[in-house]
């Protein structure tokens, strides 16, 4: 067990490392999100309108509870079938803190569906994202002030572009998306004394998706799913999850994120338009047994708006 004095610098240490690795390192990670089976749009944009409703989510994640600077994200999301069905528009803004750094996602989404069978339907969509990057090391306590390195960014814009591919049917999903395809650079300082190599940089990230609805038996549906997120300069991360849905109401999960934490999850249907969840991470890394690390916290509201000849007969569980 640490001391208090060693755990408090420890902290600072994570931290620091956080934002080396995160915000100024070799590669940007997207934000991390635990009930990525809710929210899929904000990675893949062959989502939008596959509902077939119109969809509003509101996601609200708190990870690395205890610690100074840690990561928390809030994600708004809308979307919905335009027309006969076949296009989908969507729209989020997503806020991602983490320490210094304030980075905000504008992203619009568009996509075409097909019809591959009698329930089949394949989907392919585009994203237009406008990321706003803003790090202003006064919200810290610098251990030196005068470092080259902390360096301030003022709201730095960047414009970018991803592409996604989306199928289901009654019982099964799966998608590969990059939703951002542009490499972008936010601060470099390449030829700097001091800082030759201190470049922070926006790499491509590359997903997939994928789940299956059991039916145990009249009252019991169960769902297996993973997400798969690839970035150069980052290790790989792989979720794996289990749903279990009870009587179409109550939502009951665990997910396991490789070589990184474990995850239970609730659901509860209160009618047929609204769906609120909520996911607790524990680490399964050395920073899980941090004394003032009391894990992760993911919140999210889902409202969706039926139409009279459509009204939800059964939940669909993706």
């Amino acid at each position: 067990m640490f001391k208090k004095r060693n755990v408090s610098i420890l902290n600072k240490y994570l931290i620091i490392a956080a934002l080396l690795c995160c915000t100024f390192g070799f590669s940007q990670q997207d934000p991390q999100y635990t009930q990525y089976m809710y929210n899929p749009l904000v990675i893949n944009p062959a989502y939008a309108g596959n509902r077939g409703v119109t969809s509003i989510l509101m996601l609200h994640r708190s990870q690395w509870v205890g610690l100074d600077g840690a990561p928390r994200t809030q994600n708004l999301s809308v979307h919905s079938p335009i027309g006969l069905g076949k296009v989908g528009l969507g729209f989020s803004l997503v806020n991602d803190a983490l320490g210094p750094a304030r980075e905000t996602y504008f992203n619009a989404d568009f996509s075409y569906t097909l019809e591959t069978g009698a329930e089949g339907k394949f989907s392919f969509g585009i994203k237009g994202s406008l990321n706003v990057l803003d790090v202003d090391f006064s919200r810290t306590n610098p251990f030196n002030a005068g470092d080259p390195f902390l360096v301030n960014i003022d709201n730095k814009l960047s414009p970018n572009v991803g592409v996604g591919i989306f199928y289901h049917d009654s019982k099964f999903y799966g998608g590969l998306s990059a939703p951002q395809l542009l490499q972008t650079s936010h601060f470099d300082r390449s030829g700097t004394a001091g800082a030759e190599t201190f470049l922070a940089e926006e790499r491509i990230h590359y997903y997939g998706l994928a789940g299956y609805v059991f039916d145990l038996n009249r009252d019991v549906k169960f769902k297996p799913s993973t997400l798969v997120k690839m970035v150069a300069g980052a290790p790989l991360a792989v979720d794996v999850n289990a749903n279990f849905l009870f009587y179409d109401k109550l939502t009951l999960g665990a997910s396991y994120r490789w070589s990184a934490a474990l995850s239970g999850l609730v659901g509860f249907q209160v009618n047929d338009g609204l769906l609120i969840g909520f996911a607790y991470d524990r680490e399964s890394t050395d920073l899980g047994n941090a004394t003032y690390n009391d894990g992760t916290y993911e919140l999210f509201l889902r409202f969706e708006l039926f139409k009279e000849y459509n009204r939800m007969l059964t939940p669909r569980f993706f």
